[in-house]
């Protein structure tokens, strides 16, 4: 079971990695950067309430694991598969999660009249 432990790991670490990208890139012509600022601020707010989508990739990739695991071993194979598909299925949903809130964001900053660019 360590190799799951590295495996759950390394996910969070490549995953945590990407967490912060939420980076707006706008055309600043005419712009007030103070209000910029507020205004990214409270956009980043409402990003944030999007709900994450790890806890039920996490159930869902153990039981797709589980379901192959003991299709192709026995009991032992079927909890290992378990927990690799709960790992993968934790990364994904936490992936969808970060695309969601940058999609949120982006939306939110050109609603309050930015020319978002990225």
């Amino acid at each position: 079971m360590r190799w799951g432990l590295w495996l759950l790991l390394s996910m969070t670490l490549v995953v945590g990695g990407c967490a912060r990208r939420d980076q707006v890139i706008i055309d600043p012509s005419g712009v007030d950067m103070a209000q910029y600022q507020r205004d990214l601020a409270e956009c980043r707010q409402i990003a944030a309430q999007v709900n994450s989508k790890a806890g039920g990739g996490v159930v869902a990739g153990a039981v797709v694991g589980a379901l192959i695991g003991a299709a192709v071993g026995n009991s032992d194979t079927a909890k290992k598969a378990a927990g690799v598909g709960a790992v993968s299925g934790g990364a994904k949903g936490t992936v969808a999660t970060a695309v969601e809130r940058k999609r949120v964001l982006k939306n939110c900053m050109r609603v309050r009249g930015y020319r978002v660019l990225n």
